[in-house]
């Protein structure tokens, strides 16, 4: 079961719950506005705000379709945003959608998450109830509180990306064997997602900067440019780490490579001495197998083998020595 809360604030600044939604819109077209905030809400909930409040049931949809890109769309009598927010945890990044309405007296806002789990409400609820005065004149400057903090929780996930990268980078300087490229190709992704939703949560500023919503005032606009300035910040940073994480990449291959041909070089080493020692030894063993198979007529009777054996093994010396110096200067030439 959803659990949603329903806000009135009065022009002088008074913060008031309400029990229904009912009671909430009956209150606004006093005056002052409301805020209406829906946490997994079920859709015959939101479809009974098309009734009180003219929403469009295609914005009704996209509350419940999470795979929405940020954007903005105009209608007669409100405005609708997508927005995300991200929070890094263990290694890996959740996005959640939030949803908002906004008209000339109310604001909206839909989550799929837990009002007392969220991080962006319960900041939103404190800053309200202890300074009420940011909010008062208007849904545009509760919507502007509500997206700063939004923006507050994307710089932690940005840094906590960044310091993500870092250990990367020293675990392919210190210690190759415990790198895990896959944790780097995921940290690409994760780039990648953040950088698509600022580009275009970055466009939906510039649209309430040059006045494209009417529902906030010239007064308002004013802060979101604030908000502006840290979206194409944080847009900047998100390109400067997909760069870092391409030279990691890089690193990361360049290294393996030259370790494989350390090993290589190595092997290669020892196969050539195996060679020098085959090229060397090869006349050799010729010689003692012909002397061996003349063994007969060679080596046999008292006189012969006296001069023969001698003779065999000096001469194989010779040809063991004579074939080391020449094989020496053929290496030295080269």
């Amino acid at each position: 079961m959803s659990v949603s809360n329903f806000y009135h604030i009065s022009p002088q600044g008074k913060f008031t719950t309400m029990g229904t939604v009912d009671e909430a819109v009956a209150a606004a077209k006093n005056t002052g506005f409301i805020w209406l905030n829906y946490c997994q809400p079920q859709k015959e909930e939101l479809a009974r705000l098309s009734e009180l409040l003219d929403f469009h049931p295609l914005s009704i949809e996209d509350c419940f379709d999470e795979n929405q890109i940020p954007k903005m769309e105009d209608f007669p009598q409100n405005t609708f945003f997508i927005f995300n927010a991200f929070e890094y945890i263990d290694k890996k990044l959740y996005i959640s959608e939030i949803d908002i309405f906004i008209g000339n007296n109310f604001l909206v806002t839909v989550s799929q998450s837990p009002c007392d789990k969220h991080p962006v409400w319960t900041s939103v609820e404190r800053i309200l109830k202890m300074e009420i005065e940011k909010a008062k004149h208007g849904p545009g400057f509760l919507m502007h509180i509500i997206l700063d903090e939004v923006v507050d929780k994307k710089f932690l996930a940005i840094e906590a990306l960044e310091d993500e990268l870092d250990v990367q980078e020293e675990t392919i300087l210190s210690d190759i064997s415990a790198f895990h490229p896959a944790e780097l190709i995921q940290l690409r992704r994760d780039l990648l997602n953040l950088r698509k939703s600022l580009f275009h949560e970055r466009e939906i500023l510039v649209k309430i900067c040059r006045k494209d919503c009417r529902f906030i005032s010239e007064k308002a606009i004013y802060h979101y440019r604030d908000i502006y300035d840290h979206l194409a910040k944080f847009f900047e940073l998100t390109e400067s780490y997909r760069e870092i994480v391409s030279t990691l990449m890089e690193m990361y291959l360049s290294i393996l490579n030259n370790e494989m041909t350390k090993t290589a070089n190595a092997t290669n080493r020892t196969v050539r001495r195996l060679t020098f020692i085959t090229t060397i030894f090869m006349p050799l063993t010729l010689l003692a197998g012909i002397g061996g198979m003349s063994e007969w007529t060679m080596m046999t009777g008292a006189q012969n083998w006296k001069m023969s054996y001698p003779a065999l093994m000096m001469g194989m010396l010779l040809i063991g020595i004579a074939s080391y110096h020449l094989l020496k200067w053929l290496e030295r030439k080269r």
